[in-house]
């Protein structure tokens, strides 16, 4: 319950600020007029889209893939596949979103493919632990019944690991949601726009004006993918999970 009631005071906060200084008409420092609702809601929109694009990639390639290196025969390939998930996030953001300007061009592309590639690890980092951490006591008691490879994949090692796999993707979206700011450096869009629109001019109340609905949106999402983690939970694992 406290847990609930810290998440609506902070968005409470980040939407009254945000309602705030948008609701601003001139404020006298130099002459300032800030974004429009207008501008807020097309910002919010297409930085949505570009988290959304990006995760949607990063999920359909990074959930089988982790999968597919705990498998008999691959999982001496775990090591370079993690370890090269690891390298878009090592690298500073900013910096894998400027190496795919010259790469791929100023646009939306550009973008799309650098959040892609930075909220690429925490996917395929748990979907491997998910499927691996599994007491192999339970595979081979599935086998035992005669089960064959795929429904032990289906029916067994999938359930028992999509906790895991959940919240590997929760992580990745509350990352991207953050990286997306700077897209707007490589000729994307979103709420970046408003927020280095303050940077560039100086302008605290600017920043906040694009910062706190980016943070709003984190938690949103966050909070949402947590809720469909749970509903995705067999009753039994929720169960084991409060009393642990």
């Amino acid at each position: 319950m406290r847990r609930y009631v810290v998440l609506i005071s902070l968005l409470t906060l980040l939407i009254g600020l945000t309602v705030w200084i948008t609701n601003l008409e001139w404020i006298k420092e130099g002459v300032y007029k800030p974004f429009t609702w207008g501008d807020i809601l097309n910002c919010t929109r297409t930085h949505l889209e570009m988290v959304l694009i990006a995760e949607l990639i990063a999920i359909s390639i990074g959930v089988p893939l982790g999968i597919l290196v705990t498998r008999p025969g691959l999982k001496k390939l775990a090591t370079p596949v993690i370890g090269g998930a690891n390298v878009g996030q090592s690298i500073p953001s900013l910096a894998v979103i400027a190496i795919m300007a010259p790469i791929l061009g100023f646009g939306l592309q550009s973008a799309i493919v650098a959040l892609f590639i930075y909220g690429l690890l925490p996917v395929v980092r748990n979907s491997y632990a998910g499927i691996n951490n599994i007491d192999p006591a339970i595979v081979e008691a599935a086998r035992g019944m005669g089960m064959t490879k795929g429904q032990i994949a289906r029916k067994i090692e999938l359930p028992l690991a999509l906790p895991v796999i959940m919240t590997g993707i929760r992580i990745s979206t509350v990352i991207t949601v953050g990286t997306a700011e700077l897209a707007v450096l490589v000729g994307g869009a979103g709420l970046g726009r408003i927020t280095l629109t303050g940077v560039f001019s100086l302008q605290p109340l600017t920043i906040l004006q694009g910062a706190a609905p980016t943070a709003a949106l984190a938690i949103i999402l966050g909070f949402i993918l947590e809720r469909i983690e749970r509903r995705m939970t067999s009753r039994g694992l929720r169960v084991k999970a409060e009393m642990s």
